[in-house]
């Protein structure tokens, strides 16, 4: 878009970003022994299961976190809100890092997620305050895996789709909940060929941008096999740049309700967006 190559060409490298969450997931735990055990004599299963188990559970609020490194800048762009699993959308609040100059009155922006879109407000860069700027995230070279400045949630566990190794790391406690924390290394090309149908276009067209698809990650789920707490960590070229970004995603409150209501037609900026 846009937002990513904007913001990277800046030197603030927005165009990723992680989210280095601190973990305050809220929720309810469970003492399945059954299926904890299950969990850690099968961690591959087991990090493959969690987008299916996630739609089970439907909705969560959210955490997200993107950090950014490249040149020596370093940034860290948040996110909160609420996401649908069943439906593949969610509503997040971004709030952008400060830029070169200091300066923190950069209003956070409104992100809508659905699948194979994108739509932001208070966008800025020429965008009238009462319109919303719409993203084709199935032609963006990441798949909107960083240009938002967050992970669409359903993205960030579909990843774990294409998990080639998983380990199991131990169990520790994440807000009061005890969780299996699993490390390992995904695929995006095979994430994208085992994707639900709604995250497929997004996955594809990153699994084409990104120069590598392996893709570390850290992820931690309940007794349930619900995904708390997801690290993604990603590299790519930017300019003649490689940028490092760290994409974390923590969700806790789940069966929240959770209402996403995409703008109307009339209400998206069709003009051109500043740089």
């Amino acid at each position: 878009m846009v937002v990513q190559q904007h913001w990277l060409r800046r030197g603030a490298c927005a165009a990723a970003a992680v989210m280095g969450v601190s973990g305050t997931a809220g929720c309810s735990g469970g003492g399945d022994a059954v299926a904890d055990a299950r969990a850690v004599t099968d961690p591959l299963l087991s990090v493959r299961r969690a987008a299916d188990v996630l739609a089970e559970a439907g909705t969560a609020k959210a955490r997200t976190a993107m950090e950014t490194a490249a040149g020596g800048t370093r940034v860290t762009i948040r996110g909160e809100g609420g996401y649908d699993f069943r439906r593949a959308m969610g509503r997040l609040r971004v709030v952008l890092p400060s830029d070169p100059a200091g300066s923190s009155g950069r209003q956070p922006i409104t992100e809508l997620l659905a699948p194979g879109a994108l739509y932001m407000k208070d966008r800025g860069a020429g965008v009238p305050a009462d319109k919303w700027v719409r993203v084709d995230t199935t032609v963006l070279t990441d798949g909107n895996l960083v240009t938002g400045g967050a992970t669409d949630p359903a993205a960030a566990a579909e990843l774990l789709r294409g998990a080639r190794s998983a380990t199991f790391v131990g169990h520790v406690e994440l807000a009061g909940v005890q969780v299996a924390h699993y490390r390992g290394v995904t695929d995006i090309g095979h994430a994208a060929r085992a994707a639900s149908a709604h995250a497929r276009g997004a996955l594809t067209a990153a699994a084409k941008g990104f120069d590598q698809d392996a893709v570390a990650f850290d992820a931690y789920l309940d007794s349930e096999g619900r995904l708390r707490k997801v690290r993604h960590q990603f590299s790519f070229a930017n300019q003649g740049r490689t940028v490092a970004v760290a994409s974390t995603t923590l969700l806790y409150e789940f069966g929240v309700p959770v209402v996403v209501r995409l703008p109307d037609r009339r209400d998206i900026f069709t003009g051109r967006v500043r740089m």
